[in-house]
């Protein structure tokens, strides 16, 4: 496939634009649906909507809210109502807009602080907050603040409201896409080679938010789930591509003809990206275990995004490499091809140097990393999850301004109401019960409609506070119950607390399901116990170390002034969720991208520190470059305007850092060290009953044997350094393409050595010695014997492919 899309690489790329462009115009005619369904089924509050939703089906248009306070005096004042009044009618004359309450009206004074000063009138437009065009909102908007003088602050809240206050769309996208951009050209050091990974990324998660618009109106969507679309199809779809086009770097400057090195690229890393791609698939799928109506539409806008991204990753990819040629290389690396011929895999510098302290201090640098992820988890003990609200917007917008406004005027559980729905006829005795209950600021029992009674309940605590969820709790076990009547809680706080109720009591399994299924696919791979239970001991860790920063953020308030977050409050019931499936299935990407390479070594060499150091050294600075345009684009979310979105760029920069930078790179290796060849150990029985899973082949076909001899041969030459001088005592290994030993021997004092080989064939030939990094390197013997010099530099690791 991968060769055809090479060739026909103008076919491929017009049927991708043609994609995009075809779904972007279905999309823009359609429009969006996002439904925000956050009731759960089997649940007080869900029971609640369900008999409000009987009673009074014509509430369907949003509701928001103006506020208006005066510094002196009364909103009652002529002065004020002079001004208020005519902007609310004009309000009310705008099409969209189906009713306005006026607390100048007739019953209206329920609507007016008691000490005057406060007062609010609430518009309902015809449509729900998705629906209602911005401009009509911002309309709205601008007359109420035209009423605005010296002493007379209006502010305004609701949904809708908050949608015209957000930051331009697509801005945390740009923002992204620049950070990442600057990423890959330092990484690549060529401006064309730069441009792949992102125009990977722009064409995954273009198709994969038109997609999920339109999916939008079959099946419920929310609109949080195109913006983790975006924010992880963007993420992975940079990455893939990263990977895919560093191999195919390696290629060409191993001076491999351009198609050649695609398809070996695609055959090697891309099969890499498409059992990484369907890890994060399945671990997205693992949501689906909640039974969360809200997490479903979460799961089709995300996974869409993630096998388009990967499907732009294994099919546009090798197109544009075929557009581009050796152009992929920097001017600079194509003017030493040209000079100097093909260069050999080496691996030199830092990660050299960090890959060989990890091999002599295991012990320090694990227990470094343990005490760091550690440290980072403590605030996790304190977890609260909950629902934010507008009292959690930056304190400069009038959501949060009118949020504070009727906190003040009214007591802070104005803003989050409860509802107790019943339908028996005589409701005097629970209304009397209820007032009586400590918490309960105000009730109100409203007229009843097609036999339903809606009793309104002001708690005195706000909606975020732990009082009000006692007082749910008071509500449905002792008063409800007392009173001898069937009644149920509902209302935004109490769906709030039943979703956070249900989800940390499914959570425990969810988090079972997707570390079990990581396992068994880990185990597959790499024919191993050890390894898969060392990932899912680091994932655990990793997930704890997130949240810990996740709730120091966002629950305790740090860095949230400078980061333009709003005030502190509680963690989104869904997030723990949705980010233990996002991180699960990116840190088994890292994971699968640096054992496999460990594999590898081992299988050749059968020696654990050999391979442990030769993966880390090799790929740990693709994974580091992998996981920093990561973090740049989840972090750009914080300029989403959106809390939800907020929290988890915030919480999946972190799961994404910590991953790589500390995990992958310090603890995984120093365990692994430690744990030393058991780490490889799989059982007998076992290793014959699972199915062999190559998650990325031997980069280059071995070539065909010569015909095959009776007698043996040798491999034989000289172990020099990079000055030419010969190295005494080096032990030169020749092993079989499995990784068996076939010879062994030291080098002689002129350097000099010889092994034999049992029959012609390819064999690998390994050398070692003391302060010099090891070399190995495929051979192919004949009948006759194959002079083979082996030159040891200080400093570098080869690449054994």
């Amino acid at each position: 496939m991968a060769r055809w899309c090479y060739r026909h690489r103008l076919v491929v790329l017009l049927l991708w634009v043609g994609a995009l462009f075809g779904l972007g115009f279905a999309g823009s005619a359609a429009g969006t649906n996002y439904a925000e369904t956050f009731s759960l089924p089997n649940t007080d509050s869900k029971r609640a909507y369900d008999l409000m939703e009987k009673a009074f089906p014509e509430r369907a248009g949003d509701t928001d809210t103006v506020v208006w306070k005066v510094d002196s005096g009364s909103v009652r004042d002529e002065s004020v109502r002079s001004r208020i009044e005519p902007a609310l009618a004009e309000i009310g004359k705008m099409a969209g807009v189906g009713a306005v309450t006026d607390p100048y009206a007739a019953g209206g004074t329920a609507q007016i602080s008691k000490d005057g000063r406060i007062a609010y009138a609430q518009v309902t437009f015809a449509e729900q907050a998705n629906a209602v065009p911005k401009e009509l909102v911002q309309d709205v908007v601008d007359t109420a603040q035209g009423a605005e003088q010296a002493g007379l602050d209006v502010e305004l809240g609701g949904q809708a409201i908050q949608r015209v206050q957000e930051p331009p769309t697509g801005l945390a996208e740009l923002v992204g896409i620049v950070a990442a951009a600057i990423v890959l050209y330092l990484a690549f050091g060529s401006f064309l080679a730069m441009l792949l990974p992102l125009a990977i990324a722009i064409f995954g998660v273009g198709t994969g938010m038109f997609s999920t618009q339109l999916l939008s109106h079959v099946t419920n969507v929310p609109e949080l789930a195109s913006l983790l679309a975006t924010l992880i199809g963007l993420g992975v779809g940079i990455d893939y591509a990263l990977f895919i086009v560093t191999r195919h770097r390696r290629g060409l400057m191993r001076g491999e003809k351009p198609e050649d090195a695609a398809v070996t690229a695609l055959n090697t890393s891309g099969r890499a990206v498409l059992f990484a791609g369907g890890t994060v698939v399945i671990a997205l799928a693992g949501m689906l275990v909640m039974n969360m109506r809200f997490l479903d539409g979460v799961v089709i806008g995300t996974a869409v995004t993630v096998v388009l991204s990967v499907l732009a990753a294994i099919t546009l990819l090798p197109a544009l490499l075929g557009l581009l040629g050796t152009r992929v290389l920097s001017r600079r690396q194509r003017r030493r091809l040209a000079a100097e011929g093909p260069q050999p895999d080496r691996t030199s510098g830092l990660a050299v140097r960090w890959s060989t302290n990890v091999e002599r201090n295991p012990r320090k640098v694990a227990a470094l990393a343990v005490v760091v992820m550690a440290v980072l988890a403590l605030p996790l003990l304190s977890l609260r999850l909950g629902t934010t609200d507008q009292g959690n917007d930056d304190a400069s917008s009038t959501t949060r301004q009118a949020y504070d406004l009727l906190a003040e005027g009214f007591g802070p559980g104005f803003n989050g109401p409860l509802q107790v729905v019943t339908e028996d006829p005589d409701t005097s005795g629970l209304v009397t019960s209820i007032r009586a209950t400590e918490g309960v600021a105000q009730v109100l029992a409203l007229p009843p409609g097609q036999g339903v009674t809606v009793i309104q309940v002001v708690p005195t605590t706000s909606p975020q506070s732990v009082e009000t969820d006692e007082l749910i709790d008071t509500l449905r076990e002792q008063v409800i119950p007392d009173a001898g009547v069937s009644a149920h809680v509902g209302g935004v706080t109490a769906v709030s607390k039943d979703f956070s109720s249900v989800t940390a009591d499914r959570l425990p399994y969810f988090v079972l399901a997707i570390i079990g299924l990581g396992f068994l696919l880990l185990m597959v791979a790499f024919r191993s116990i050890v390894v898969p239970l060392t990932a899912a001991v680091m994932n655990l860790i990793a997930a704890a170390a997130s949240f810990g920063v996740l709730v120091a953020v966002f629950q305790y308030g740090w860095g949230l002034d400078l980061l333009g977050l709003g005030k502190e409050g509680p963690i989104n019931s869904f997030l723990p969720v949705i980010m233990l499936s996002l991180l699960f299935g990116l840190s088994m990407d890292y994971q699968v991208f640096l054992v496999s390479r460990m594999h590898e070594e081992w299988v050749h060499t059968k020696d654990n520190a050999r391979a442990v150091r030769v993966g880390l050294a090799e790929t740990s600075r693709v994974i580091n470059s992998a996981a920093l345009i990561m973090v740049c684009v989840f972090l750009a979310f914080v300029l989403s305007g959106d809390t939800g979105a907020a929290m988890a760029g915030v919480g999946l920069a972190a799961a994404v850092a910590l991953d790589a930078f500390v995990l992958r790179t310090a603890l995984v290796p120093a365990v692994m060290h430690l744990l030393g060849n058991s780490n490889w150990w799989l059982p007998a029985g076992l290793d014959k009953r699972l199915p062999h899973l190559a998650v990325e082949p031997k980069e280059d076909a071995d070539p065909a044997p010569p015909a095959a001899s009776s007698g043996t041969t040798a491999v034989h030459g000289f172990v020099r350094d990079g000055q030419g001088e010969p190295i005494d005592g080096a032990v030169i290994l020749l092993l079989s393409k499995g990784g068996r030993q076939l010879d062994r021997v030291s080098s002689l004092a002129d350097g000099s050595y010889i092994v034999s080989a049992p029959a012609p064939g390819t064999y690998l030939l390994s050398a070692t010695a003391p302060s010099y990094a090891p070399r190995a390197r495929h051979v192919i013997v004949t009948d006759e014997p194959l002079v083979h010099d082996v030159e040891l530099a200080d400093g570098e690791v080869d690449a054994v492919t």
